[in-house]
């Protein structure tokens, strides 16, 4: 017996987690995976897009190329190309002296147009990280912290047990004292599974996730009316007229009214619309899915750590509205998984639990590891009714 109670002694003290003191939890995920994709593709593709457009730029020179009249020199047709970029107008006779001019500006404005929207789809983020971070990784660090204690002192729990009954010459006592310690809820820790409730009832942490999600939404929203307004008026537009005929210019006759250019850099403007187009279109499923996880639990998380004491009635809370702080600090849970180090030995036992012949003798993983240790998870029927062993 004493070779039996030495094992369960190991046994027990190996499922105890290691004390995490000190430096801890550097590697704690604040952003939710796809908020993340969501984030450097935003961001990361404008910036992308704006240094190809400034390495075309760069690369070949003026981005339009005019058709100087011949008797020009080459300072001359030099000047005629910064002038006509300069202007960017585009000059078209609407009738006897009436000249009808279409700015092409958003050819100029590519590369800051992109910055700028780089810049917005930042903001989301900024609010994110200022808002909400603070108050997440406190919830989290001191979550996560507990719900390791709490299966460790599952497990202290039935190491006392185990001692206990080792001790105990009279086996009524024993299981007379364990009964009175499960009906007065002796076992049951119910700080975590309160602050979890009170975090049921706060909406801080949800309605800042909801506006981040919606001003990228309404971002992207915007983008769209931009690409839809500016660039599609002249995204089909590879030559444009152009009038140098300004200032000391007006009344010299040998310079032609309007001189025909062509806007090399045409390719890349279409590139980076398509693109942006293309990239912000994908987006868009992603963030809507982003919104829509709020509308369900976790069910599985929650179910793992209902093994815990206590943690039961947390299930009964769950069939409330889930849109608040609890859902989010459930989702970020899952998200920083590798951090709760209970969650494997609980999931474990969840599955022993379910293929186990005694189902309905293990509720919590005090019952399972009781069981594991030696003991009966509940008074042994020849202990229930004594009087019947005396009189058969």
């Amino acid at each position: 017996m004493s070779l039996a109670h030495t094992a369960a002694e190991y046994m027990l003290s190996d499922a105890l987690l290691p004390d995490r003191r000190g430096p801890r939890l550097k590697g704690l995920r604040l952003e939710l995976p796809l908020d993340r994709i969501v984030k450097f593709v935003s961001v990361g593709s404008p910036l992308l897009l704006m240094s190809l457009a400034f390495a075309q730029e760069f690369s070949s020179g003026s981005p339009i190329s005019c058709f100087s009249p011949s008797n020009f020199s080459i300072r001359q047709a030099a000047y005629v190309d910064s002038s006509c970029w300069d202007s960017l107008v585009h000059h078209e006779q609407d009738g006897p002296r009436q000249d009808k001019m279409k700015s092409l500006w958003p050819h100029k404005a590519l590369p800051y147009s992109l910055l700028a929207l780089a810049l917005l789809m930042y903001l989301p983020v900024l609010l994110w990280q200022y808002a909400a971070v603070p108050a997440l990784s406190s919830d989290l660090l001191f979550i996560i912290s507990e719900l390791d204690k709490s299966y460790n002192r599952s497990i202290r729990l039935v190491q006392h047990m185990l001692k206990i009954r080792q001790k105990s010459s009279d086996p009524y006592v024993f299981w007379d004292e364990l009964e009175k310690a499960r009906k007065e809820r002796y076992f049951e820790f119910p700080l975590l599974e309160r602050y979890l409730a009170c975090k049921q009832r706060s909406h801080s942490l949800v309605a800042t996730y909801l506006l981040r999600n919606s001003l990228l939404l309404l971002f992207t929203s915007a983008t769209y009316l931009y690409l839809g307004h500016f660039h599609l008026d002249v995204f089909f537009q590879e030559e444009f007229s152009c009038s140098i005929k300004t200032g000391l210019l007006s009344d010299e006759t040998h310079v032609p009214n309007l001189i025909t250019c062509r806007l090399t850099s045409l390719s890349i403007f279409r590139i980076v619309s398509l693109s942006s187009v293309a990239i912000y279109t994908i987006l868009v499923p992603v963030i809507i899915y982003n919104l829509t996880r709020l509308c369900r639990w976790d069910k599985r998380l929650l179910s793992v750590y209902e093994m815990l004491p206590a943690f039961d009635l947390l299930s009964g809370k769950m069939l409330g509205c889930p849109i608040n702080d609890l859902n989010v600090i459930l989702l970020f849970l899952r998200a920083n998984i590798s951090e709760l180090i209970s969650f494997s030995w609980l999931s474990v036992l969840c599955v022993l639990k379910d293929t186990t012949t005694q189902k309905h003798n293990i509720d919590t993983v005090v019952d399972f590891m009781t069981l594991l240790a030696g003991l009966e998870p509940s008074k042994p029927k020849y202990l229930t009714n004594p009087a019947c062993d005396e009189h058969p």
